[in-house]
């Protein structure tokens, strides 16, 4: 759902670019995009397993990166210190003057990848369709391409020249000219494509899917779907990570709480694990105790560590608590001794001693962090050139729910179903952006959202319809939101006409998705 309440006027700044035929905008710069160094020992998956620039210790020439989709910027830390340097701003924050029709920076910055020289960052802007690539060194943008619909997540090909995004709101690949920019050619990999990963050695990319319960291999020098591995834990994988050797895949499904285990060997599931509602992104570290695979656990607040074992079935070793709401993006440093977390409705990041399993510092970051990756070697030690503020300092914060019967609603459920209610509170263009989130409420039926205030007042903000699982994966509304909590009023059964209006909606924003998904769930792609 999408609310608007009042919305302040806005003006757009218009910048002069220059659009090539490809579809590339060319963008101001110092010096031209560097082709791979040959300082990459081997292709490495840019978005999905760890770097294997491996051993080396953190570094003040390291950094982490988040991808922050309501303030539309690139959050940089240098992990040496654990502090943040600053921001990238890639267009406005959300809300403001991206519903102008002369709006024309990017909406939606979610997803991530480093080159394997490290010395270029690929940007996914999922709502504005395009790919920024970014000097690690300058932080600024060589160029931008528009994508197919809904792109969400790639990975550099092993020659650092391409980079493949996966178009979820279609039912291809996108190959981008990462040194010049532009569209360089599609792949047809089957409806709602979500992300891409490499094999180390560079010759097959792996493709998840939110319509597809398969992983579509595609050779990467033809071009050429040549297998699917089917079997998976459920149709709609948003995320997925493969292991530094390359051996195993791990496939992650939000909306369903599992995670597939894939062995890439023999191409088959070899196991699928009940992970916890809104199970979002998996990696992998080698730490002085072995092998290990991580998932955030967005419902749950915990971030699971798995032992990888010999017969391919990971054994659950911790559930780490996170200090904040909804994990999200994860990637560990070079050398494995920290994991550094992003939580998505807290606007931080969690950094993790993978030695004791434990939280040792969090970072504020910009707001609702998504995708996060670390890359070693990426900048000169305590350069912080072309950084801004925008999105830092404004922490949202979730306050306390009621469901119809008067029960709390953001109490943490045992059997680790997570929290019936969440509701966060941020700040964004003078307004404050209000976000719901609804588990096992009662299937295909309208609820209405009030603020609460002190005195129990209550003013409406929201209305929304439960899928047939009694579920409402991201409801928003803009307001001036005054109450100390949300609670919610039952009006009963959705009827065929709302239910209908809000199929329409999904299958327009996202072809090929089940029809029982709601409009609002695919929004602002709570999916990722």
């Amino acid at each position: 759902m999408f609310s608007v309440r009042r919305i302040s006027g806005t003006a757009a700044v218009l910048a002069g670019l220059g659009v090539t035929a490809s579809g590339a905008v060319a963008i101001a710069q110092d010096k031209p995009a560097r082709p791979a160094a040959s300082r990459a020992a081997s292709a490495r998956p840019a978005d999905d397993a760890t770097s294997s620039s491996a051993s080396a210790s953190i570094s003040g020439r390291d950094r982490v990166y988040t991808a922050d989709q309501t303030s539309n910027t690139v959050t940089v830390i240098d992990p040496s210190t654990d502090r943040t340097l600053g921001t990238i701003a890639l267009g406005a924050q959300r809300l403001g003057a991206t519903l102008s029709p002369q709006y024309t920076d990017n909406v939606g910055v979610h997803g991530l990848a480093f080159s394997p020289d490290h010395t270029r960052l690929a940007v996914v802007s999922v709502t504005s369709n395009t790919v920024d690539i970014i000097d690690t060194t300058t932080n600024k943008v060589l160029s931008q391409t528009d994508v197919g619909r809904a792109a969400h997540e790639g990975t550099f090909t092993a020659d650092g020249r391409k980079f493949w995004v996966a178009d979820r709101g279609r039912d291809t690949v996108t190959v981008v000219d990462a040194v010049h920019g532009g569209v360089l050619g599609t792949v047809r990999v089957g409806a709602g494509p979500s992300k891409v990963v490499l094999s180390p050695d560079g010759k097959y990319a792996y493709v998840n899917h939110i319509s597809e319960p398969e992983i579509t291999v595609v050779d990467v020098a033809s071009r050429r779907v040549v297998d699917h591995i089917t079997g998976l834990g459920d149709t709609f994988s948003s995320d997925e990570a493969i292991s530094p050797d390359g051996t195993e895949l791990w496939a992650a499904h939000k909306r369903v709480g599992r995670t597939s285990v894939i062995d890439l060997v023999h191409r088959k599931v070899t196991t699928v694990l009940d992970t916890g509602p809104d199970t979002n992104h998996p990696n992998f570290a080698t730490t002085k105790a072995g092998s290990f695979a991580y998932l955030t656990v967005g419902g749950l607040d915990e971030t699971l560590v798995y032992k990888r074992t010999a017969d391919g079935i990971p054994k659950l070793v911790t559930r780490i608590h996170d200090h904040g709401h909804a994990p999200h993006g994860i990637w560990p440093s070079g050398d494995g001794s920290r994991l550094y977390v992003g939580l998505e409705k807290s606007d931080k990041v969690d950094v993790i001693d993978t030695a004791t399993n434990e939280v040792v510092d969090t970072i504020g970051v910009g707001q609702e962090p998504q995708a996060l990756v670390y890359v070693s070697d990426a900048a000169p030690a305590g350069s912080a050139a072309g950084l801004g503020q925008q999105g830092l300092g404004g922490s949202p914060r979730n306050v306390p729910t009621a469901l119809p019967d008067g029960t709390a609603g953001e109490t943490m459920r045992r059997g680790n179903k997570g929290r019936s209610l969440e509701a966060t509170i941020r700040p964004v263009s003078g307004l404050d952006m209000i976000q719901l989130q609804a588990r096992d409420l009662q299937p295909t039926t309208t609820y209405q959202a009030y603020s609460v205030d002190a005195e129990g007042n209550r003013i409406p903000v929201v209305s929304f319809t439960t899928d047939s699982s009694g579920n409402a994966a991201q409801v928003l509304a803009f307001a001036d939101f005054t109450g100390r909590s949300i609670a919610l009023e039952s009006k009963g059964k959705a009827t065929q006409q709302t239910l209908a209006n809000a199929a329409a909606a999904a299958a327009a924003m996202h072809p090929g998705s089940d029809s029982s998904v709601q409009a609002a769930d695919l929004l602002y792609c709570d999916c990722c």
